[in-house]
């Protein structure tokens, strides 16, 4: 099957002849679990929107976390996708998602595995892209994981649950601003670009969910060793209402010495300071743990 993004082809499903996702729901017991994060996304239109957020897809891998029963899988492929490589631990979904294995004609692979425990940035065939409406439960953790290899991708398109979407999105000086927005933003440029309500999903979750774009950066833009920036980043946050020069303490250098090599202003606070500062900490931490 010669498969043409949609736009192409007057939005006509090319997979119209599959049943219907709520059918393939109902005929492999597909109750969502509570324990696994399941939140189904059955409307077609907003998987091809969420598909269509991630750009050309044509001669890029697409890797999905928790397709379920395949509605943003659809889209994927019908968006012209050259390979879709579905991570699903739910042997259920595994299942249910035969026939459209099928329909694909080669172009998806099903992988039975916790997608914490996978390399994504191994899987298939550069240029890669990541696609997916993680499961809530273990968004943050699938996050932080695929940051550390960003380079091996060329875009992250992710759906989160809507405070964590505005967390990794946050600048300094705002309330969100944390942890997570150093890290997703010293790695990527971060934008949300979808926010759908509660209603949307099958069940609906208590909260509304956003999409998030990320695009890596050039690892030489802001260099730094992961394990020297998330621990800097952790220990200012460990203690974020105290001035840096308590909150650092923690941290096995002189603290001293990290405001003098940097210029940074001892007096302030983790959600004052920019990605680039936390990046001139870390590289500093790096240099007095190798030269104490």
């Amino acid at each position: 099957m010669t498969t043409k993004p949609l736009h192409d082809r007057g939005d006509i499903d090319p997979f119209g002849e599959l049943p219907p996702l709520r059918t393939v729901i109902a005929q492999h017991g597909l109750n969502a679990r509570k324990s696994l994060g399941q939140h189904f996304l059955l409307d077609l239109n907003l998987t091809r929107r969420i598909a269509r957020a991630a750009g050309d897809l044509s001669g890029t891998t697409v890797i999905e976390v928790g397709p379920g029963p395949g509605g943003l899988t659809r889209a994927l492929l019908a968006e012209g996708a050259a390979s879709v490589i579905a991570v699903e631990r739910d042997r259920r979904c595994i299942e249910a998602l035969g026939d459209l294995v099928t329909a694909a004609e080669g172009r998806l692979t099903l992988i039975e595995e916790d997608a914490a425990r996978i390399d994504a940035s191994t899987l298939g065939t550069p240029p890669r892209q990541i696609v997916a409406n993680l499961p809530y439960n273990v968004a943050t953790v699938l996050l932080i994981g695929w940051l550390r290899t960003a380079d091996a991708f060329t875009g992250m398109t992710l759906m989160f649950q809507k405070e964590v979407a505005e967390r990794i999105v946050a600048t300094p000086g705002t309330k969100a601003y944390g942890r997570l927005s150093v890290m997703a933003g010293w790695r990527c440029e971060t934008r949300i670009s979808l926010t759908l309500p509660a209603r949307a999903f099958t069940p609906p979750p208590k909260v509304d969910s956003s999409v998030v774009q990320l695009v890596p950066r050039q690892s030489d833009e802001q260099p730094a060793e992961w394990s020297a920036m998330e621990t800097v980043v952790a220990a200012a946050f460990g203690q974020r209402r105290k001035m840096l020069r308590r909150a650092l303490r923690t941290l096995p250098v002189d603290p001293s010495a990290l405001f003098e090599e940097t210029g940074v202003d001892p007096a302030a606070r983790a959600e004052d300071l920019t990605v680039a500062d936390f990046a001139a900490m870390a590289r500093a931490f790096t240099d007095l743990r190798a030269n104490p």
